[in-house]
């Protein structure tokens, strides 16, 4: 049961990320942005995601039982809250 609330989770985080980097991706051309802001917006967003999709990856990871470590469910907080930090 935890597996499949797990997937779920993961399912959800990917399907609003996708639909945030959608929204950004139709409205940043209709925002009068120079083209460094937008650039430094889409840089940004790239970082961000890639940020969820690495969660998403150390998630499954341990999920499936590799050993990533002293990684777990609060090594993943701490670890987002150091990169924001």
């Amino acid at each position: 049961m935890a597996v499949i609330m797990a997937l779920l989770e993961i399912i959800v985080v990917l399907i609003i990320a996708g639909v945030i980097w959608w929204a950004i991706e139709q409205l940043l051309p209709l925002l009068p942005l120079p083209d460094p802001f937008r650039r430094i917006i889409r840089v940004l967003l790239v970082v961000v995601l890639v940020l969820i999709v690495l969660w998403v990856i150390v998630s499954l990871l341990g999920l499936f039982g590799a050993s990533i470590g002293r990684l777990g469910r609060v090594g993943e907080l701490r670890l987002l809250a150091a990169v924001f930090a």
